[in-house]
């Protein structure tokens, strides 16, 4: 028995891997995320599926109850998937679900997959390194658990990129968090569904970005490789 921590990508199904596909096809059983496209899903056609998907305030199931379905199926079956959007390491809480079935002595593999946070800079043309303008960057949460007693989140990164995730619900107080450390005039991009359907790109700076009208799930890439973005777009 094998479960398998599946990335699914950044949206579109077509950048899912050929070893995701794989596993998919051979799945007993699919225990997936709401980020994780659903087409996706029709490469694993003969399995039981399981939602558990998770948004900001409405979670279909807990953490815990999410590993407690994972360690169930993957002591029933042979193989069970579990389908996360993006990688599951990169804010997909896989390591969690990975400790806990190896406590049960469940046999974990991981499948990275193309993180959003990467992927779809890259897919519009924005690289989010560049020579002579970017040499760093940071992938950072914008919605820490609010059951924390205290943000580990600090704001004052000294990368030349800026990536965050998860930030539009609290895209102004993040802002002004990162304008006691950086230029207002730095560029900012927000991406709203990247690589799918009605994606939606909208640029600015940290001092006029709240004021545009964005909406999740998007992501936030702030730097001046947002400049370089822009040269690139005019050239096309």
């Amino acid at each position: 028995m094998v479960v398998y921590l599946v990335g699914a990508g950044p949206g579109d199904p077509e950048l899912v891997t050929i070893k995701a596909i794989k596993v998919l096809k051979e799945a007993d059983v699919v225990i997936y995320d709401r980020l994780a496209n659903e087409e996706i899903l029709e490469e694993a056609a003969g399995a039981e599926l399981i939602y558990v998907g998770k948004k900001a305030g409405a979670h279909h199931k807990t953490q815990d109850e999410i590993n407690q379905i994972l360690i169930d199926e993957g002591q029933k079956h042979d193989t069970v998937v579990r389908l996360k959007g993006g990688d599951p390491f990169v804010f997909g809480r896989g390591g969690e679900e990975m400790l806990a079935l190896l406590d049960m002595g469940i046999e974990v593999e991981v499948i990275p997959g193309v993180t959003s946070a990467i992927g779809v800079p890259g897919t519009v043309g924005l690289p989010v390194t560049h020579r002579g303008v970017a040499t760093s960057f940071t992938v950072v949460t914008g919605h820490e658990d609010p059951s924390k007693t205290e943000s580990q989140v600090k704001w004052d990164f000294n990368a030349d990129t800026i990536i965050i995730l998860m930030g539009i619900g609290k895209l102004e107080e993040n802002m002004q968090e990162i304008l006691n450390y950086k230029d207002p005039k730095t560029p900012v991009c927000i991406i709203e569904k990247g690589t799918m359907p009605g994606q939606r790109i909208v640029t600015g700076t940290l001092e006029d970005i709240t004021q545009k009208d964005v909406k999740p799930p998007a992501l936030v890439i702030i730097g001046p490789v947002v400049d370089v973005y822009r040269k690139i777009r005019n050239k096309q």
